[in-house]
C-alpha cells in the first residue's frame, strides 16, 4: 500500500525476507590478469560475495558510482555505465560530476583503478539514465527524454567536446520512464519506449477498471522505435515505431546472425486488481517474464494479452474482456515469446556471449539480469540474479540455470537487497560485467577453469510454473517495527487486537494484502513506496487516525511522489473491520 505518495506497482507486495536461491558452489573473487591474458588457476581475494558455477571467479571492479543502469565496454576494455537518479531512487542527491561514468582497469587486477566521469550533472539538468551504448567509436547515451552522442578522443577514455543529440522528445513519465536500447552493426537503433501503464487502464493500477478502448498510448508507448546512429537531429514520432505490444522491453541482445532479441517485464496485480478472476497465489506466478525475438511490424501483445506460463499460450487479459485466462480471442494473432521465466522477476539487462573465454557450451546463449520482484509478495519474492539461456537459432534450447546470485544478501526484497543486478556487458576479452544500480556497484566475471570447452552448469531456474511458494510471515517484531520506544500508543477507539490484526494484514497473513511490495517489511519504505513509521512527514493526511483512513480506504490515485498510483486497500479486498485494524496498525507505526 501506499499511503504517502505513490508505489511503482502500487500497495502490493514486497516480501521480506525469502531466502536466496543458492546456486552451486561458491568461488568467488579473482585476480585478473588483464585483458588477452589466461586466467587459470584458484580464485583469490574473494571480494564479490556471489555464488557462482565452479571455476568461475568475480572481483568488485568498482563499488559506488552512483545508480549503475546499462553498461557497455569499449574494444580497449574499458567500461562505460549510464547512471540514473530523480524520483526512482528517492532524489538523493547524485554523484558529483556527470551521470555517465569511464573505468579502466590499467594494472591488471579485475579493479578499476581510474574513474572518470562526464556527460550532463544535475546543474545542468540532467537526471542520468539507463540506456548506453558504442558505435564508431562514440558513446551514445541516453539522457532525459534523448540519446545523445559523444565522441571519443584518440588516446582518451572520456570525451572532451560537448554532445550532439541523435533523438529528442521521447516520451518520459508514467511507470516506465527509461529509453535503453542497442545499435547493430548497420548503425540502426533500437530504443524501447516502454509504457505509462500497468495495462491501460484509464485510472492506472485500480480495481475492476477495463483498459482504454482504443488504447491511445500505443500510439507513443510500448514498443520499439527505430532511429539511424549516423544522423542527428531526429524527432520521435509514431512513425517510426518498429514493433509493438511490448510492455516494457528493458533488455536487448543481438546473436552472431543478426537477430535482435528483447527482454519483456509482464504486467503486474492480476489478482489485486481482478480479484473475482485470479486466486491470490496468480498475483505471483502469472505472467511469465519473457524473451522475444524482435520482428519489425510485429505485435506482442500489450496491453490485451499476456502470456500464461501454465498453458503455455497468450491469453486475453481481463481489462480487455478476458476471464481468467480461459479465453484466447485475438491474442491467437499476437507473437509469442522465444523463451519464458518466472513472472515478476523484471528482466533488466540482456547480452548474448559470443567470446571464448567461458567454456563452449556458453557461446551463442543469452546472460540475463534480473532486477528483482516485488509483486510476488506477500509470497516469497524471485529474480535478484543473473541466469544462462542457451539458444538455438530464434528460441531456447532447455531450461535456464542460474548463472550469479547472491547480490541481495539475506534480504530479497526491493527495501531490503543489498545490491540488485541491472546492467550486464561483455569485454574483449570474454569476461562479463554485470552492474548494480542500488549501491553503483560493478562485478567482472571470469572463467579459471583453464580447460576450454569444460562442461560447468548452474543451478537450473524454477519453472515458471513452479509454485508461489507459502506466505513469507514477518518476522516476530512489535508494532513499531525498528523503534523501540513506539508502538505502546494505541488509537482512540482501537484495541490492541486491532493493532494485531492490522499487523498480520500489512504482512499479507490475512486478507490477501501485500502491503510490503511497497512499503517494506517493517514499513520504513522501499524505492516503490514511502516509510510509514512516522519518520518523514505525511503526503495525504496529519497522520490521524481518520486521515490514514481515508488514505486507505481511497487509495492514492495521483500520487505527489514516486511513480504509480495506489489503488483502494491497495488492491486487496478488505472488509470494513479489516481496514481499520490496518489504519491503527499504521497509526501506531507512528506514534
Amino acid at each position: 500500500m501506499q499511503l504517502l505518495g505513490r508505489c511503482t506497482p502500487l500497495l502490493p507486495v514486497i516480501v521480506l525476507l525469502a531466502l536466496l536461491a543458492a546456486v552451486s558452489p561458491v568461488v568467488a573473487a579473482q585476480s585478473h590478469p588483464g585483458p588477452g591474458a589466461k586466467t587459470m588457476g584458484p580464485c583469490t581475494n574473494d571480494d564479490s560475495g556471489l555464488n557462482l558455477p565452479a571455476d568461475f571467479c568475480a572481483t568488485i571492479f568498482a563499488d559506488d558510482i552512483g545508480h549503475a543502469r546499462h553498461i557497455v565496454v569499449g574494444p580497449s576494455g574499458v567500461v562505460y555505465v549510464n547512471t540514473w537518479s530523480g524520483e526512482y531512487y528517492n532524489n538523493a542527491p547524485p554523484h558529483a560530476g556527470g551521470f555517465l561514468v569511464a573505468l579502466q582497469d590499467k594494472k591488471g587486477a579485475g579493479k578499476a583503478d581510474v574513474i572518470e566521469r562526464f556527460g550532463e550533472t544535475a546543474l545542468t539538468g540532467g537526471a542520468g539514465g539507463t540506456g548506453i551504448g558504442i558505435y564508431k567509436n562514440s558513446i551514445y547515451a541516453e539522457s532525459n527524454d534523448r540519446i545523445v552522442r559523444y565522441s571519443l578522443p584518440t588516446g582518451g577514455i572520456v570525451p572532451t567536446g560537448a554532445s550532439q543529440t541523435i533523438v529528442s522528445g521521447l516520451p518520459l513519465g508514467g511507470d516506465h520512464p527509461m529509453h535503453p536500447f542497442i545499435i547493430d552493426m548497420a548503425g540502426s537503433i533500437y530504443v524501447d519506449v516502454a509504457t505509462a501503464t500497468n495495462s491501460c487502464q484509464p485510472q492506472n493500477r485500480q480495481p475492476k477498471i477495463p483498459g482504454a478502448e482504443p488504447c491511445v498510448e500505443l500510439e507513443t508507448r510500448g514498443g520499439i522505435w527505430h532511429f539511424d546512429a549516423n544522423k542527428t537531429g531526429q524527432k520521435f514520432s509514431p512513425a517510426d515505431r518498429f514493433s509493438t505490444g511490448i510492455r516494457n522491453g528493458e533488455g536487448f541482445a543481438i546473436d552472431s546472425a543478426g537477430r535482435i532479441f528483447v527482454t519483456q517485464h509482464g504486467r503486474d496485480q492480476l489478482h489485486s486488481n481482478w480479484p473475482d478472476l485470479y486466486q491470490p497465489d496468480q498475483e505471483a506466478t502469472l505472467p511469465a517474464e519473457e524473451v522475444m525475438l524482435l520482428k519489425s511490424g510485429g505485435d506482442y501483445g500489450w496491453p490485451r494479452c499476456y502470456y500464461d506460463p501454465f498453458q503455455k499460450k497468450l491469453v486475453l487479459a481481463p481489462e480487455y474482456g478476458g476471464d481468467g485466462g480461459k479465453t484466447v480471442g485475438l491474442c491467437a494473432d499476437k507473437l509469442a515469446p522465444a523463451a519464458v521465466f518466472p513472472a515478476h522477476w523484471a528482466p533488466n539487462a540482456m547480452v548474448h556471449y559470443d567470446k571464448k573465454q567461458f567454456p563452449a557450451r556458453y557461446r551463442n546463449g543469452l546472460f540475463i539480469a534480473f532486477h528483482g520482484s516485488w509483486n510476488r509478495a506477500p509470497y516469497p519474492q524471485g529474480g535478484y540474479n543473473v541466469v544462462f539461456q542457451p539458444f538455438a537459432g530464434d528460441h531456447a534450447s532447455g531450461n535456464c540455470e542460474i548463472f550469479a546470485d547472491g547480490f541481495s544478501g539475506a534480504v530479497m526484497s526491493p527495501e531490503g537487497a543489498v545490491h540488485r543486478p541491472s546492467g550486464l556487458a561483455v569485454g574483449p576479452d570474454g569476461a562479463l560485467y554485470v552492474s548494480d544500480d542500488i549501491r553503483g556497484r560493478i562485478y567482472r566475471i571470469v572463467y579459471h577453469g583453464g580447460v576450454a570447452g569444460q562442461a560447468v552448469s548452474g543451478t537450473p531456474c524454477p519453472s515458471a510454473t513452479a509454485p508461489a511458494g507459502n506466505i513469507v510471515e514477518a518476522a516476530a517484531k512489535p508494532p513499531e517495527g525498528t523503534r523501540p520506544d513506539a508502538g505502546s500508543a494505541i488509537p482512540e477507539g482501537a484495541t490492541q487486537e486491532m493493532v494485531d490484526l492490522g499487523n498480520r494484514i500489512y504482512h499479507g497473513e490475512v486478507g490477501g494484502a501485500a502491503c510490503t511490495g511497497c512499503h517494506g517489511a517493517n514499513a520504513t519504505g522501499s524505492p516503490l513506496g514511502p516509510d510509514l513509521t512516522g519518520k518523514k512527514k505525511w503526503l495525504w493526511s496529519d497522520g490521524s487516525f481518520e486521515g490514514l483512513l481515508k488514505s486507505i480506504t481511497e487509495g492514492v490515485p495521483k500520487p505527489k511522489q514516486y511513480r504509480s498510483p495506489m489503488p483502494p486497500m491497495g488492491g486487496a479486498q478488505l472488509t470494513p473491520d479489516q481496514v481499520r485494524a490496518l489504519t491503527a496498525y499504521v497509526w501506531s507505526l507512528g506514534h
